[in-house]
C-alpha cells in the first residue's frame, strides 16, 4: 500500500524502519538529496553495505536492472539498488521492467527511485501506478513563498535557533527563489550565533541578497494582489537585466488566461468547468482560480488594453518608461484586490 511523506517527515518515518522501495520525486533538488541521502545512510545502518547505482540515459539497458536484482554479492547479502531517471521518462521498454520489478521485490534488496516532478499523464501511467501500490513515495516539490517562513523555522530549530515571525519573512524574502541559498544562510546563522532566539539584527547582519527572481514568481504576486512582493521581484528581474518583452509576455500569457476563465463564468460556467475549459492545470491553476474569485473582467480587459500599449513602448512605437509602465500593470491586481 503506498505511503506518502513530504521531505520534513521523512526522518521520523526513517527511525521506525525501513521499507522494500522508496520514490523520490520533485522539483526542489535541495530536499530530492536530502531526502536520497538520508534514505541510503539508514539502509548502510541496517546493514545494507553494498549499493548499484543505475542512471537511466537515452540506451540504457533495463536488463542490468534485472540482472543485477537477481544477482547476490559473496561478501554482501543485502544491497541497495539506486535508479535514477532523471528525464522521468523510462520509455516503453522501461515502463515494462519497472512494472515487473516492483512486481518481485527482494527482502534483501533495498530499492531507492529518483525523479523529477512528473506532469499528470506521467503520474496516471501504468508503471508510475505499480511503483505507487508498493513504495514510500517523497515528495520534494519546492516551498512556496508562503510556506517559507514556517519551512525555515524548522531548521533553524534543527540547529538548536529560532526567531520571530517578522525576522523568518525578512529572510524568506532575501531568498526567495532560492531554496539551496535558503538553506546556507541557516547554516551560516549556526555558525555566527549560539543556540537561542536570533534577534532582527543578527539575521540582518549575516544574511547576503541571495535572492534569485524568476518570472513565474513575478506573476504569482501578481495574480495574489501582492503588490510589495510584485514590486521587488520586479526590481530583482530589472537588476538581473531580464528582457521587458519577456516578463511583459509572462504577465499578459497569465492575464489572458484568467480572462478566458472570467469570459466562461460571465456565460454561466461554474469555476471548475471554466478553469478546464481554460486549459488551466499545474502551478497556475490555483492562482488563476483565486484571483477569478475575487476580479471582474472589466478589469481584466482594462489590463489587456495596457498591455497592448506597453507591447508598444517596448518595441518603440510610442514613448514611456517601461519598467514603471510594468510596475502600474501588476500594481492593477493589487488595487482590484
Amino acid at each position: 500500500m503506498m505511503t506518502t511523506l513530504n521531505s520534513e517527515d521523512l526522518p521520523r518515518h526513517l527511525a521506525n524502519g525501513l521499507k522494500p522501495l522508496y520514490v523520490v520525486m520533485g522539483d526542489a533538488l535541495l530536499l530530492a538529496t536530502e531526502a536520497a541521502d538520508s534514505i541510503r545512510a539508514a539502509a548502510r545502518k541496517a546493514g545494507y553495505s553494498e549499493r548499484e547505482t543505475f542512471v537511466v540515459e537515452q540506451y540504457f539497458k533495463w536488463a542490468e536492472l534485472r540482472n543485477s536484482a537477481q544477482s547476490r554479492s559473496l561478501f554482501a547479502e543485502r544491497k541497495v539498488m539506486d535508479i535514477r531517471i532523471p528525464s522521468g521518462k523510462p520509455g516503453v521498454e522501461g515502463a515494462q521492467a519497472l512494472q515487473d520489478y516492483v512486481a518481485n521485490l527482494s527482502p534483501d534488496i533495498l530499492t531507492l527511485i529518483s525523479l523529477p516532478r512528473l506532469d499528470k499523464t506521467a503520474q496516471n501511467s501504468k508503471w508510475f501506478t505499480a511503483l505507487e501500490q508498493h513504495s514510500v513515495v517523497i515528495q520534494a516539490d519546492d516551498i512556496s513563498r508562503g510556506a517559507l517562513p514556517g519551512w525555515l523555522a524548522g531548521r533553524l530549530k534543527r540547529q538548536g535557533q529560532s526567531a520571530e515571525s517578522a525576522t523568518l519573512e525578512f529572510l524568506a524574502d532575501r531568498s526567495e527563489g532560492n531554496l539551496l541559498a535558503a538553506f546556507q544562510e541557516v547554516q551560516k546563522l549556526a555558525l555566527l550565533h549560539p543556540a537561542g532566539l536570533l534577534s532582527f539584527e543578527q539575521v540582518k547582519d549575516a544574511v547576503m541578497d541571495v535572492a534569485r527572481y524568476d518570472i513565474s514568481k513575478l506573476t504569482e504576486a501578481m495574480l495574489s494582489g501582492n503588490a510589495a512582493r510584485f514590486a521587488r521581484i520586479l526590481d530583482g528581474l530589472r537588476a538581473e537585466g531580464t528582457a521587458t518583452a519577456l516578463v511583459l509576455w509572462a504577465m499578459s500569457e497569465d492575464i489572458r488566461k484568467l480572462g478566458r476563465v472570467l469570459q466562461a463564468m460571465q456565460r454561466g460556467s461554474n469555476i471548475s468547468n471554466a478553469m478546464r475549459g481554460a486549459r488551466i492545470w499545474g502551478a497556475s491553476l490555483s492562482q488563476i482560480e483565486n484571483a477569478a474569485r475575487r476580479i471582474k473582467f472589466a478589469h481584466i480587459e482594462r489590463a489587456m488594453q495596457q498591455a497592448a500599449r506597453l507591447d508598444k513602448t517596448i518595441k518603440g512605437l510610442r514613448t514611456g518608461d517601461v519598467w514603471d509602465e510594468l510596475l502600474q500593470l501588476g500594481q492593477r491586481f493589487a488595487k482590484a484586490a
